[in-house]
């Protein structure tokens, strides 16, 4: 089986900018197969609309990591709840599970199965920020933590990359990814 990753940009976001071409660069020299889809719509369309195209225009193993950042972490909680089997690793970088400002989160689903989405999420990270803008912070990764176990980081690293927040590169986020 080939290994592969598939990074989820956030809501308004696109796959080529912040940390994800870096990201791609890093894991295709360890021989991923990466995508970075552009997901304009993302947080915009509910997520049960939204995600059947998801679900069909990927591949999903036991060799897949997930990375998701911001509205893109969000989408994989309901990602995972929806797979037939279960992936290698998901990461949530700023994800959240419940409403987290005065913003329509379209994303996120009245409610969730963690016990499905624990079973399919293989090797678990949740990397939030104290110092998250938008509230996609260290709370948000406590709650998901408190429900699906797996390892909880917490930084002082604003949302990981914003309109206003270079962040071009993503150590952590390599590392973790074997």
């Amino acid at each position: 089986m080939t290994r592969s990753a598939i990074i989820f940009h956030g809501t308004g976001g696109r796959p080529d900018v912040a940390w994800y071409p870096w990201l791609d660069e890093r894991l295709t020299e360890r021989g991923y197969q990466v995508e970075r889809p552009a997901y304009p719509r993302i947080n915009v369309d509910p997520i049960a609309e939204f995600l059947p195209g998801v679900l069909s225009a990927h591949h999903f193993d036991a060799e897949t990591v997930l990375i998701g950042h911001s509205g893109g972490a969000a989408m994989l909680l309901a990602l995972l709840e929806h797979l037939e089997k279960p992936v290698a690793q998901s990461i949530l970088v700023a994800g959240y599970a419940t409403r987290v400002n005065e913003s329509e989160e379209p994303v996120l689903q009245a409610a969730y199965d963690w016990d499905r989405i624990r079973a399919n999420a293989g090797d678990l990270y949740f990397i939030n920020s104290v110092t998250d803008p938008y509230g996609c912070d260290a709370d948000q990764g406590r709650l998901m933590f408190d429900r699906l176990g797996g390892t909880q980081i917490v930084r002082d690293e604003g949302h990981f990359g914003d309109y206003d927040q270079r962040y071009d590169t993503f150590e952590l986020v390599n590392r973790l990814i074997p």
